[in-house]
């Protein structure tokens, strides 16, 4: 955690790891700003670059179909950079074309030197598309059909995303002037994707840049899933007894099995009529607490009253 300070001062005060005050040069004191905190690990913006060449693949043969042209699309580089700091490098004249990913949040842009957006245009018109010798602003007409490339580029990035339901990129106006772009706050980290493409031997470089905000789902998307934790093996503990029950009267049955009788023999049973039992059958007793049979039992007496003696215990 760092203190504030103001700029020029020579020394600033910071609070250390440990808890301590401590006086140090002010150029060793680095700005952070916490809302982007971490904003991407190398193992993540490593997964990036991953889904993005296969992307480049795709685009690179959607493009060849669409123009009926050889073209060649390779991703050169992807890095992070602030809003600020990648405006100032785009060079004027430029064709920046803003798009929103819905249902991603934040505005986009994709740069595309005039040269290359003219030469889409030009074939996509019937020409040879060669490459223009001077880059210079697109016409109302040109915009428009140029806009037919840039949605099959942002439509075929929308599918290789499967994991986001109706991703889909929307037009939202273009910019010839790096200088009147305000799509973001200055201090807006930025992922830049640089790809270079190849028409007829002449090769020229655009860029895909996306903001935190539409970035961050996207990388929650590439994290691999943590690992299930095992569940602890059951420990065989004897279920401890409450108390509370101690009062609580459950009925208890003795009952034999094995007897059976037709219908019309009961009806016309009479007191005195004797039944003969099965031996085997009377000496055992199923017990019963409630109506759930939990044990087997011999019959017997105990203080001159019937009783029954457990024998088994019925598995539940």
């Amino acid at each position: 955690m760092e203190e504030t300070a103001p700029t020029d001062a020579a020394e600033v005060m910071i609070l250390t790891s440990r808890g301590q005050r401590e006086s140090r040069p002010a150029s060793a004191v680095r700005a952070h700003d916490f809302r982007q905190s971490g904003f991407l690990a190398a193992s993540e913006l490593r997964r990036i670059r991953q889904r993005h060449e296969q992307f480049t693949r795709s685009l690179a043969a959607r493009l060849a179909i669409f123009l009926r042209l050889e073209i060649s699309v390779q991703l050169s580089k992807v890095y992070i950079e602030t809003y600020q700091k990648f405006i100032e490098t785009i060079p004027n004249p430029s064709f920046t074309t803003l798009f929103k990913a819905d249902p991603l949040k934040g505005a986009c842009l994709l740069v595309v030197p005039p040269r290359l957006a003219l030469t889409l245009v030009d074939r996509l018109l019937g020409g040879p598309g060669e490459m223009p010798a001077d880059n210079r602003d697109l016409t109302e007409i040109e915009v428009a059909i140029s806009d037919q490339s840039a949605l099959l580029i942002l439509g075929e990035w929308c599918n290789h995303w499967p994991e986001i339901r109706d991703l889909h990129a929307t037009l939202i106006g273009h910019e010839n002037n790096s200088k009147f772009l305000q799509t973001s706050p200055p201090d807006t980290s930025m992922l830049i994707l640089n790809l270079q493409t190849t028409i007829a031997e002449q090769v020229e470089h655009f860029q895909i840049i996306f903001p935190y905000a539409t970035v961050e789902p996207l990388v929650r998307l590439l994290n691999p899933a943590l690992p299930e934790e095992e569940a602890a093996p059951l420990r065989n503990a004897q279920p401890r007894w409450s108390p509370e029950f101690d009062e609580v009267k459950v009925p208890v049955t003795a009952e034999w099995q094995g007897l059976k009788m037709s219908a019309g023999d009961i009806m016309r049973l009479k007191a005195g009529d004797l039944i003969g039992l099965d031996p085997a059958c009377a000496a055992q007793v199923l017990v019963r607490f409630g109506n759930v049979p939990k044990f087997f039992g011999r019959p017997g007496t105990s203080d001159a009253k019937w009783a029954v003696q457990l024998t088994a215990t019925i598995p539940t």
